[in-house]
């Protein structure tokens, strides 16, 4: 069972690290949250193996709450986004572009290219390119279409392109059509469940005030009604990461072995891009180092 606790002095106890020198991963979301909500477990298991992780908000969310907009939002989501992003132990950037404005433009590209090159990254996470939100969707793009030019020379000629090109994955999704997510990898994030969470609840204009569609049902004035709203957002939050769980059980059994998997109650899952390096199965247990030999 999922227990809470607001001290967490210390994710995980920091072991050897699989590969010979530390892991560079960058994860792009669409706005302050979204790394967060897909990546946080993962982001802090690889972070305290001493693991360099960037989580990058492509929009700065300035529309993102029913009843606050503009740079005051982009500036509380910015204070939110860094103290979740402090305690999982990753490093945060923000693009300053408008919520709900993004392109996948040359600009924008060059941008994600250069950020992926800049971070020298062994992986590269973002949404799949088909999802309910333009702004999920087109951070897809740009990821995807970076994925070859981080290696081309002639582009962005200023910037060493890398020497290696990284391994791409999407993050999970519910999404269908035109195809449904597929899970080559999944995590167990059991031990940092909590800490997940919590890191989640300082995003309280996105969770407890509900965000672009909340309102101020979502805000009740009286102790009694705060206390269920906080529970209420702490189970939400939970279902998320135990769904992932149920329907990548198959993957976390081939991973952890039967008993091990059967018993994982949260879980992050992953797809590999088909663009990109193509990792075997020895490289991904490598640059997912949590699994058992």
């Amino acid at each position: 069972m999922l227990r809470f606790s607001w001290a967490f002095p210390l994710l995980l106890a920091a072991g050897p690290t699989a590969a010979a020198e530390p892991l560079r991963i960058i994860c792009f979301g669409a706005h302050p949250d979204d790394c967060e909500l897909k990546a946080g477990g993962v982001g802090a298991m690889w972070a305290a193996k001493g693991h360099k992780v960037k989580f990058v908000s492509v929009t700065n969310g300035d529309i993102g709450h029913w009843r606050e907009s503009g740079p005051a939002l982009a500036r509380r989501r910015k204070d939110e986004v860094e103290a979740a992003d402090k305690m999982l132990g990753v490093e945060t950037t923000i693009l300053d572009i408008h919520d709900g404005e993004l392109e996948p433009t040359l600009a924008n590209r060059k941008t994600v290219t250069r950020l992926i090159r800049e971070w020298k990254a062994d992986v590269v996470m973002s949404h799949r390119p088909n999802d309910y939100h333009p702004d999920h969707r087109y951070t897809g793009v740009l990821v995807q279409d970076a994925a070859f030019m981080v290696a081309v020379p002639k582009f962005l000629p200023e910037i060493e392109p890398l020497k290696r090109n990284p391994v791409f994955l999407y993050y999970s999704d519910r999404f269908q059509k035109p195809n449904p997510f597929k899970a080559d990898v999944a995590v167990a994030i059991d031990a940092v469940a909590a800490v997940k969470v919590a890191a989640l609840e300082r995003m309280a204009s996105q969770f407890y005030e509900g965000g672009a569609v909340g309102g101020p049902q979502n805000v009740p004035d009286d102790p009694k009604g705060k206390a269920k709203r906080e529970a209420d957002v702490r189970a939400q939050l939970t279902y998320r990461d135990r769904t992932t769980a149920k329907q990548s059980r198959d993957k976390l059994v081939e991973l952890y072995g039967k008993d091990a998997g059967a018993k994982v109650e949260f879980a992050e899952a992953f797809e590999v891009c088909e663009y990109g390096r193509q990792p075997d199965a020895a490289e991904l247990r490598t640059l997912f180092p949590f699994f058992d030999k």
